[in-house]
């Protein structure tokens, strides 16, 4: 494809500028080696761009401006790194349309829900930016009285911080935001897949006043290889991942060498209990919410559904009607609800596991064929009757399949529901309060939906329990993963 034809391609969308280049020291750069990679479109399968391709010499020269940044920035008075953040706030939200589509463009899912992305995202800069000014520490008379404890809380230092394809908006503005916010500098490494929307963001913090070398964004096509020296280099002070548990595992056994500061969340298995008592409609919209949110490629999808016989009938024909009725098409159609999956190979993979549910006596009661013609798409799919012993109970899914069972015994459902490696939200319906205050404490989940089917908010703390990951993101706690704890023992002579 010419540069004409990418060009006019761009310019149908309304996107006025891919930005392609590594961003280093704030400065736009091609890779030391010049190599390139592709960034496709999911809708079509064809090339949208050509992105510089780092490698690990560029990954070197990203760590080395982001420590050269750093103590300047450390002392940037607290209300002036909150100015900032606010105006990227500002930023997105003024440009919530050129950003939406350009994150269809790359990823895929609707025009609509990219809009949401992009306020999403935005929300994480506005809630870090109120949370710099409110870094605090303590001070207080030591037991004795020999002494007084003053504690302060200081940034942990230059932070490599690794985004997945799926929000390619929102997830790095997740780490970014309390990264600056607490002081530090970062380097992003953002998916392969989706490249072009963590650019464009990094357009946007330098200008709205970010100094050059604080944010540094090097997209690869050898992630291993070029993150694998940043890990062990003594600059690098802080990882954070959002991926696959088994990626995550690698990660982790990597920082460990180095007892590396580690945030991680990672994959999910996410159970949506509907109790006897429970609002059948509410549930009904909760699921749709649950499970089809971002093509239902998303770690906080709904995937094992445990419906409970007296209400089982209902729930599956009227949840079964919503996902018949829903759009597939491409994300930049105005009528489309659910846009393409990210590549090929995820939905082999997402059609392999409805096809082994089957092979073990499921029944499919919409979807559960690969449609014919260009494109990733995978028709939103029910199935019912599905076995404990099908590979679709223990995976993570990432596609628009739900598999439902159903239960009488409400302590055999959470059993069921906790049966997993992973532990990142599970979503329960009753309209009982001893009953929802009981199973909420019951689940092994790091989140609860409670009669809602979304849980992410940038005022909350988000993350998992199990092998589901380290640490949280958003809510109070976001910014202390960026700060250190230090102790000064001040002698006070009698």
């Amino acid at each position: 494809m010419g540069d004409d034809e990418e060009y006019a391609m761009t310019n149908d969308l309304s996107v006025p500028y891919l930005p392609t280049q590594l961003i280093i020291g704030g400065t736009g750069r091609d890779a030391a080696s010049g190599a390139t990679f592709e960034v496709t479109d999911p809708a079509t399968g064809k090339v949208l761009s050509k992105v510089a391709d780092a490698t690990p010499e560029d990954g070197i020269l990203a760590l080395d401006s982001a420590a050269a940044a750093g103590a300047a920035w450390s002392r940037v008075p607290p209300r002036r790194r909150a100015e900032i953040l606010h105006r990227v706030h500002d930023l997105l939200m003024e440009r919530t349309d050129e950003f939406a589509r350009l994150i269809t463009l790359e990823m895929g899912k609707s025009l609509a829900e990219s809009r949401t992305e992009v306020a999403y995202a935005a929300q994480f800069f506005r809630w870090f930016a109120a949370e710099t000014v409110r870094i605090d520490g303590q001070w207080k008379v030591s037991e004795d009285g020999s002494a007084r404890v003053l504690v302060m809380r200081q940034p942990v230092g230059p932070c490599l911080l690794i985004t997945p394809w799926n929000v390619p908006l929102a997830m790095p503005a997740r780490k970014i935001a309390p990264a600056l916010a607490a002081g530090c500098t970062v380097v992003v490494k953002p998916a392969e897949e989706t490249p072009l929307t963590t650019l464009k963001l990094a357009g946007v913090l330098a200008e709205a006043g970010t100094p050059d070398g604080v944010v540094n964004v090097i997209p690869t096509s050898r992630p291993a290889e070029v993150t694998g020296p940043l890990i062990r280099d003594d600059r690098l002070r802080k990882l954070s991942f959002t991926g696959s548990t088994e990626v995550g595992r690698i990660l982790l056994a990597a920082a460990s060498s180095r007892v590396l500061r580690t945030s991680l969340e990672l994959g999910g298995n996410a159970p949506f209990l509907v109790c006897q008592d429970a609002d059948v409609d509410a549930a009904v919209r909760g699921a749709i919410t649950a499970k089809t949110r971002n093509i239902g490629e998303a770690c906080v999808a709904a995937n094992r559904f445990y419906v409970h016989a007296g209400v089982a009938d209902e729930f599956v024909a009227k949840f079964t009607d919503r996902m018949r009725a829903l759009r597939v098409g491409p994300g930049t159609a105005p009528e489309t609800d659910l846009g393409p999956l990210i590549n090929g190979r995820q939905r082999e993979r997402v059609a392999a596991l409805v096809d082994d549910a089957v092979r073990h006596g499921a029944q499919v009661l919409t979807g559960g064929v690969v449609p014919s013609g260009s494109g990733f798409f995978y028709p939103p799919t029910v199935l019912t009757d599905v076995s404990p012993a099908a590979a679709i109970t223990r995976e993570e899914i990432f596609g628009p399949v739900a598999a439902i069972q159903t239960f009488t015994d409400e302590t055999e459902a959470v059993r069921q529901a906790n049966d997993t490696e992973h532990g990142l939200v599970s979503y329960l319906y009753t309209r009982d309060l001893t009953r929802a205050v009981r199973l909420s404490e019951q689940l092994e989940s790091g989140m609860v939906g409670l009669n809602r089917g979304l849980v992410s908010d940038a005022s909350a703390p988000f993350g998992g329990v199990k092998q589901s990951g380290l640490g949280r993101e958003g809510g109070n706690s976001g910014i202390t993963e960026y700060l250190e704890e230090k102790y000064i023992a001040i002698d006070i002579p009698e």
